[in-house]
């Protein structure tokens, strides 16, 4: 290549540096860890509870990696009392000999170097789950303090370090019986705004490798409140997807297929029922890839293509009928892929879908052997499923008809809002707030206490339709969700697109009573099976209407808590009086806005989504056809319940 040579424009950082010069003493050179504490949020995503929890999936990571490779059987992990946490592994405990090229011990170099350790080589590891090209260095260079111990040739090894930096040398202190490794850290509060961890986020993680990794016992214990659980998993990603579907009316029994094609190895799991909801989880290398990839894709496809051949084979689907798409096919379908390969390639840095195109074509032709020859010799189920997926078909049609329809008739056109909405005068989303308001009269309320500026309320008459038990052509025809979906503008199902989202934050806003809490979680119902990511980018909100206002004289307090109107009641004395709010309805416009929308004042909760599986099963539970899981969890969180209106 030529090079001109002449007068150039300096590179920014020259036009930066203070005299107009930029020379070597202008670059620094980040040493050792330095470069992670300086930048967390581009190794473990943020600083906040994601980065706080990715710190200890690292280290669990490596002990996940050891069972990989056939060498562990046993993790525990622990959340101490002092907000310490420690990973304990039963594998081959990592190596305390010198590297020759580093002058230091294999364990060092380990927990003090980006990108070291026996992962990189496929020497130590043929496949490894957890290489997110940081691993436990960058937990120790986050931690306040780290000590690894090592039980390895009938010893225990220790070394201790901080912020990244050896604060001992490696030592001796201790006989042991059996080898493996523990970490045990503390986050550095220099580094994270929470040290909070969830139980309900470590769960989810733990759960599923213990699915993923057959027969892998993971022990989760929480000094906090003195609990522990256990998973462990012999049937692996099939009892992963009987978990999934125990509370569901299925078709058959599930399918495990393993096979391996060009280094890819495949295993999967799937199950049709009678409902009408998809749940897929895909996995690569013990990674969740939540937006999939090419071994989701690979799945589908095959599905797709041996059901369509089969029903056109024996005749249920005729050539006239056109073919099944894959939407008809998936309905009412759970299922589990997992794959492992030894250099996958993902799709950004968060890993959330995978790339490599050898695993599509792996999983296409294992998936399509083992469903052609299972329908093949099961006719029975066979059929069950194909009319399944052809009564899909037809609903399917029926719902783009109703959507048609709708669409010429103005009701799901983002051009014209519906006719009871008062939408507000600030056209920036991200400034503006909608509130899906229970019954009319509250709405009226609403709309008079609201600021007109930034604020919307869309009042919904009664209770929507369970989505739970209704096909997309029941829900596309339902007008209280038609409002809902063209309030929002995004579309839903397969259509939503958050970024045509009307309003950043959308409150679900109802009484404080048992038909509340039933429209609330119908609500919820819907927008967690049908907009799953407006739930996921964190613009789903509960508003907090008070349950009292305690007045004594002129002056008055709003009790959302029976415990915080005794404390009250305790404060005013004698002379007091108190007012029980049953419904929005019985608070006038100012009240509404002082207690549950005014920003300044307002108390909200925002839905997360930090255990997909618990979701699915308690959507499942409250809402789905079965009657006895439901009873079920109302006789065991009876005892729980306050304030019941009856």
């Amino acid at each position: 290549m030529a090079t001109k040579v002449g007068k150039t424009t300096p590179a920014p950082a020259a036009r930066a540096a203070k005299d107009g010069e930029y020379g070597a003493e202008h670059i620094k050179v980040l040493k050792g860890l330095e470069g992670v504490r300086r930048r967390p949020g581009m190794y473990v995503g943020d600083t906040g509870g994601r980065g706080l929890h990715q710190i200890v999936f690292e280290a669990v990571d490596n002990a996940v990696d050891e069972a990989l490779g056939g060498y562990c059987t046993d993790i525990a992990v622990t959340v101490h009392a002092d907000g310490s946490v420690s990973v304990t592994d039963n594998g081959r405990g990592i190596p305390v000999d010198v590297i020759p090229s580093e002058g230091k011990t294999a364990i060092e170099v380990v927990m003090t170097v980006l990108h070291a350790g026996g992962k990189f080589d496929q020497l130590g590891y043929k496949v490894s789950g957890g290489l997110h090209g940081v691993g436990i260095s960058v937990t120790n260079a986050l931690s306040q303090w780290m000590v690894t111990c090592v039980r390895r040739d009938g010893k225990v090894y220790e070394q201790r370090f901080s912020r990244g930096l050896a604060t001992t040398k490696l030592k001796v202190v201790g006989q042991a019986e059996g080898t493996g490794t523990s970490q045990a850290f503390k986050p550095d509060p220099e580094i994270f705004s929470t040290l909070d961890f969830s139980l309900d986020v470590l769960q989810q993680r733990l759960r599923e490798l213990a699915f993923l990794n057959r027969g892998l016992r993971i022990e989760l214990s929480d000094e906090r409140v003195d609990k522990k659980q256990s998973f462990c998993y012999e049937g692996g990603i099939k009892s992963f997807v009987e978990h999934l579907n125990k509370n569901k009316e299925p078709l058959h029994d599930v399918r495990y297929v393993l096979g391996e094609r060009n280094k890819v190895q495949v295993e999967a799991a799937f199950q049709f029922n009678e409902g009408y909801n998809v749940i897929e989880f895909a996995y690569a290398n013990n990674i969740h890839t939540v937006d999939g990839g090419t071994h989701l894709a690979g799945f589908r496809s095959a599905l797709t293509r041996v059901v369509n051949n089969y029903a056109k084979k024996t005749g249920m689907l005729k050539e006239s009928d056109g073919s099944l798409s894959g939407e008809d096919v998936r309905e009412g379908l759970t299922a589990v892929i997992s794959v492992k390969l030894p250099n996958p390639e993902f799709e950004g840095q968060t890993k959330a879908k995978l790339g490599s195109a050898e695993a599509r074509g792996a999983v296409d032709e294992i998936i399509a052997e083992a469903l052609t020859y299972y329908l093949e010799e099961n006719p029975a189920p066979a059929r069950r499923i194909c009319e399944k997926c052809i009564n899909a078909a037809r609903a399917r049609d029926a719902a783009r008809k109703a959507r048609d329809l709708a669409r010429r008739k103005n009701a799901l056109d983002s051009g014209s809002l519906p006719g009871k909405l008062a939408d507000c005068s600030e056209r920036d989303p991200a400034k503006s707030e909608l509130f899906l308001v229970e019954g009319e009269s509250a709405g009226g309320s609403a709309k008079l206490g609201r600021d007109r500026h930034f604020q919307a309320i869309l009042p919904l008459k009664g209770k929507i339709l369970n989505v739970e038990k209704a096909r997309l052509d029941r829900i596309v025809g339902h007008e209280e969700i038609r409002a809902l979906i063209t309030a929002l503008g995004t579309g839903f199902h397969d259509d939503f697109d958050l970024s045509k989202l009307r309003y950043h934050r959308v409150y679900i806003m109802t009484d404080a009573d048992v038909d509340g809490s039933h429209i609330r979680t119908l609500l919820l119902t819907f927008f967690y099976r049908y907009m799953s990511k407006l739930i996921e980018a964190g613009n789903l909100f509960i508003a907090q209407p008070p349950l009292y206002q305690v007045r004594k004289g002129k002056k008055a307090w709003y009790c959302y808590r029976e415990e915080e109107r005794d404390g009250i009641i305790a404060q005013a004395g004698d002379g007091y009086t108190i007012q029980q709010y049953k419904g929005l309805g019985e608070m006038d416009p100012e009240q509404l806005w002082e207690t549950t929308m005014d920003p300044q004042r307002r108390t909200v909760r925002k839905v997360l989504l930090d255990d997909l599986v618990a979701a699915n099963d308690m959507f499942t539970v409250l809402m789905g056809e079965k009657v006895e899981p439901r009873k079920l969890f109302i006789a065991e969180n009876a005892r729980d319940v306050k304030n019941l209106d009856v």
